[in-house]
């Protein structure tokens, strides 16, 4: 699958949702038509927040797998050449997967507070606008 369509997936969008428009700059070449096209949304940053949470889980698991199954293969392979060639190898897998499972933790962090900012500054602006704008009166039969 192809890094856009994943994050297509991830975010619940295709190309044409995830285009945007300025309420200055019509698409079909006026201007000003100002419709309300543009929400930040809690839901895409909340959900990729999950998605690094089970990443890293997934490597801390992994971490503890690894270790787990090469207890003993030092001194089970104690004077063969190829010992300390193994321990190297086991060695870098267990710093890439830590440094997997620390930042899977960072982004999820990051992204769920991203996603609750989002949110956050998307209710005050419907609020600022609420109250900036007078209601229009109801039209009657």
């Amino acid at each position: 699958m192809a890094l856009n369509a994943k994050w297509g997936e991830l975010f619940g969008t295709d190309d044409s949702a995830a285009r945007m428009t300025l309420a200055s700059a019509s698409s079909a070449g006026g201007g000003g038509e100002g419709g309300p096209n543009l929400k930040a949304d809690q839901g895409p940053w909340t959900k990729a927040g999950g998605v690094a949470g089970q990443l890293r889980t997934s490597a801390s698991s992994s971490l503890t797998d690894l270790t787990t199954a090469s207890e003993g293969v030092a001194g089970g392979t104690a004077g063969f050449a190829s010992s300390d060639t193994l321990n190297g190898i086991l060695e870098s897998w267990k710093t890439r997967l830590t440094a997997v499972r620390d930042e899977g933790g960072r982004l999820e962090g990051a992204l769920r507070s991203a996603g609750k900012d989002f949110g956050e500054r998307e209710t005050a602006t419907q609020q600022r606008i609420a109250a900036a704008v007078p209601p229009q009166p109801k039209s009657g039969g």
